[in-house]
């Protein structure tokens, strides 16, 4: 039987929209693959000048304290000023987070970001990209993909740069969430997150119209509508966890952040495993992640983004903390009774569930609290995923339900 997610149960992040973990930066909307799921109309004359760039990154100056600075696109790593781009935001005392598909990374690339100062990556790969060379490849085939990607950063990152994948979770790929899941147990020693972006489609909903100012929209114009999708039925955090449980039944999650319009619902949902390839030990609990989140933010003046890989491999320094947490006393325990694990690596890794916007029954959008991903536009922070409503409309599309007839 399902347990029931229950959001009292978890800490809520704290993030909002001025005091956030992350913001999302978009140097150029070029792209090198097509992604079914992308929000981003591929532009093949997309860069912007580094200075328009950094134009946007005093916007977020302005009006949003943040840790970490997700640049992502288009495809980054084709943007051609990227090392300076890296190099900037460090400067500023903001953590440089490239989201890729990873097709144009190479060691040269790699080296050359991290002597900027690069803190992550984050690689999305799923089966539903058309990706050179991996033409019809399943989610475990693109393995392959993810391990060459990790171990290139691994490498030449030289332990110091945290690696994180993620992929969007299809009806049709939704029972290999397990599968990921424990593919990136196999590799907590150089996979430090796995997320699973659920799929929403713009697709037309026939109980409902579309408006912009009152203006009555087809959303067919939209990129991120895509017609064979019409019969989509939206996945929600809870499948995804339900699948989890299949194969890791104590699975539990720490945080979340919850909708604007449902404080119920379940935006980013995260969990924090501790263990190692062959075995997990326990879950941090509520209470570690307040700590921690609570901790950057008195110290850095922050709430936490990406954590430094060296702890997330060597979590047993943590453990003294066990004295005051419950969750890792727990882990501890479990350490401390198994004496062939004494000496084994205790490594930390997160999943994260992120339920992007969701239509309620009287047409009210439920978008992510706070956002994490907003990004700078025309002097503003706007939800990045909805991007294209505003570039094609100039305000964002607001749903009703259709007038019954008499």
């Amino acid at each position: 039987m399902s347990r029931t997610l229950d959001h009292t149960a978890y800490y809520r992040l704290p993030w909002t929209l001025a005091d956030n973990a992350i913001t999302w930066l978009e140097p150029t909307t070029r792209c090198n693959l097509y992604c079914e799921g992308c929000y981003r109309r591929n532009d093949p004359n997309g860069d912007k000048s580094l200075e328009t760039v950094i134009e946007e990154l005093d916007v977020v100056k302005r009006l949003r304290n943040t840790d970490g600075i997700s640049i992502a696109g288009g495809e980054p790593l084709i943007y051609s000023h990227i090392v300076e781009l890296v190099h900037y935001v460090v400067s500023q005392g903001w953590k440089p987070i490239i989201n890729s598909n990873g097709h144009a990374l190479t060691p040269e690339l790699l080296a050359d970001l991290r002597d900027a100062g690069v803190t992550g990556f984050t690689f999305h790969i799923d089966s539903h990209q058309v990706r050179p060379g991996w033409k019809d490849k399943t989610e475990a085939d693109l393995n392959e993909l993810r391990l060459r990607l990790a171990s290139m950063v691994r490498e030449v990152g030289r332990g110091r740069i945290a690696c994180a994948f993620n992929a969007t979770i299809y009806h049709d790929t939704l029972d290999q969430v397990p599968m990921l899941a424990r593919w990136a147990q196999d590799h907590m020693d150089i996979v430090n997150s796995m997320v699973f972006i659920l799929f929403r489609s713009a697709r037309k909903r026939g109980a409902f119209d579309a408006y912009v100012a009152g203006r009555k929209v087809d959303l067919a114009d939209l990129v991120y509508y895509v017609e064979r999708q019409e019969g989509h039925q939206d996945i929600i955090a809870q499948e995804v966890v339900d699948k989890l449980r299949d194969v890791y039944p104590d699975y539990e999650p720490c945080a979340y952040l919850n909708g604007t319009e449902d404080p119920a619902s379940f935006k980013w949902l995260l969990g924090l495993r501790l263990g190692n390839a062959g075995a997990v030990y326990g879950y941090g609990d509520p209470r570690f992640i307040e700590w921690a989140q609570t901790a950057h933010h008195r110290v850095y003046g922050s709430y936490l983004a990406y954590t430094r890989p060296w702890l997330l491999r060597n979590a047993w320094a943590l453990l003294p903390l066990a004295v005051a947490n419950r969750g890792l006393s727990r882990i501890a325990w479990q350490r401390l009774i198994h004496p062939s694990e004494w000496f084994a690596p205790l490594r930390m890794q997160s999943i994260m569930i992120i339920q992007p916007c969701d239509i309620l029954p009287d047409g009210r959008q439920n978008m992510c609290d706070g956002c994490p991903d907003a990004i700078p536009y025309n002097g503003r922070l706007v939800w990045s995923c909805r991007l294209d409503e505003l570039q094609k409309y100039g305000s964002f599309v607001t749903f009703a339900p259709k007038e019954v007839s008499q």
